[in-house]
């Protein structure tokens, strides 16, 4: 049981990490810019958030699996194996919350007043030193509020996770395959209501934090 809360809490923390500089830049990106195939990016983005997760899990499989598009490349050249591992549950639970992230930074970025980045400009800032001294701290409790998201949201990932990594104890398997695992096998319903008390207090944390910091982030709109 607690290979399944650690593993979890693994692949949750190392996909945040994962998205984060992608997130950032795509949420900028759709906030900021207007560019030919924007919509198309968009849709893309929030695709894994619509589509049903075991198809998520079928097509990642179908392009990085060991004898996929990429995967079987990545196998052949770099000895990177994706599927069944504890990493590849990281890729998937790194797809569905990539979106959630991007629409954070996104809601973010557009609150923010432009007149910061004018007065920036005009004192002889160039874009970058304006980016990283003004926009990315205005947009900082936003940033964090997807974060987290994205972190509960891994958490609860199973679709994708099992079709992808597979439900292997020790080494797979999150506290949601745990808790489907245990609710098959007879006597194990006092482990599997443990667990399930678990995912509900890591996720109620999670839900509290972001609304936090998605309020703490209005007030900066506001202000501004």
């Amino acid at each position: 049981m607690l290979d399944a809360v650690w593993i979890s809490l693994k692949v949750a923390s190392v996909s945040m990490l994962v998205i984060l500089l992608p997130g950032i830049g795509l949420g900028w990106l759709l906030a900021r810019r207007r560019f030919t195939g924007q919509t198309l990016l968009h849709s893309l983005l929030y695709l894994p958030m619509v589509l049903p997760p075991v198809v998520t899990g079928y097509l990642t499989l179908l392009v990085f699996g060991k004898q996929g598009i990429l995967g079987k490349w990545l196998d052949r050249y770099f000895g990177i194996s994706l599927a069944f591992d504890w990493t590849g549950a990281v890729l998937v639970s790194s797809m569905v919350g990539l979106p959630l992230l991007v629409r954070a930074v996104k809601l973010s970025m557009e609150m923010i007043d432009r007149r910061f980045s004018d007065a920036s400009a005009v004192l002889g800032a160039g874009p970058a030193r304006t980016f990283y001294t003004i926009t990315l701290p205005l947009a900082g409790p936003g940033i964090f509020a997807g974060l987290i998201l994205a972190f509960a949201r891994s958490l609860g990932e199973f679709g994708a996770t099992i079709i992808f990594a597979g439900n292997i104890p020790g080494k797979t398997q999150t506290i949601a395959l745990a808790v489907y695992s245990m609710i098959q096998t007879p006597g194990a319903d006092a482990a599997a209501m443990h667990l399930t008390l678990v995912s509900v207090l890591l996720s109620v944390l999670a839900v509290i934090a972001s609304d936090y910091l998605s309020r703490k982030m209005q007030k900066v709109g506001i202000n501004s």
